[in-house]
């Protein structure tokens, strides 16, 4: 992944769960569902993937309709496939069977090669104080940043 442009990203998930294995998957996607990917017309607010069938697909990523096509507008929260190697699909299908795991979207992006390609990440949830020593982790680094920077412009 040398050179990819991020279309958007799922923060909340970093924040919810604990990141156990990251995969990267392509997306069966339409011609107009793509045309609106490169405009930036999507969400991963909510999304979730599930297998069926021995296949992966991802539930609720809503890509907008993209507005200058004609005839045929696929719905926008229609149920997409991911395209995964065979042995990755079991490991996830495996996996996922564990009670306390579960698979989400991370991030979507083009690669190098100008297709779209999709971050999934099998997670676990994260408890409460985990989320507080999160924030108290992120907090810590903003200061250490504002205090390093504050000493660079004195001197």
């Amino acid at each position: 992944m040398s050179n990819f442009r991020v279309i958007a990203t799922n923060a909340k998930a970093r924040y919810e769960y604990h990141i156990q294995e990251k995969f990267e998957a392509g997306i069966a996607l339409e011609g107009s569902e793509v045309k609106s990917l490169r405009s930036g017309k999507l969400s991963l607010v909510d999304s979730f993937i599930y297998p069926k069938d021995n296949e992966i697909y991802i539930h609720n990523l809503y890509i907008a309709p993209y507005k200058h096509v004609s005839t045929y507008s696929p719905k926008p929260l229609r149920l997409r496939k991911l395209l995964l190697k065979k042995h990755e699909i079991n490991k996830i299908i495996g996996k996922v069977k564990i009670s306390g795991t579960t698979v989400v979207p991370l991030k979507i992006f083009f690669n190098d090669r100008n297709l779209v390609k999709l971050d999934i990440a099998i997670v676990s949830g994260k408890k409460k104080h985990d989320k507080r020593q999160a924030i108290k982790e992120r907090e810590w680094g903003r200061a250490k940043q504002a205090m390093l920077k504050k000493d660079l412009n004195e001197n």
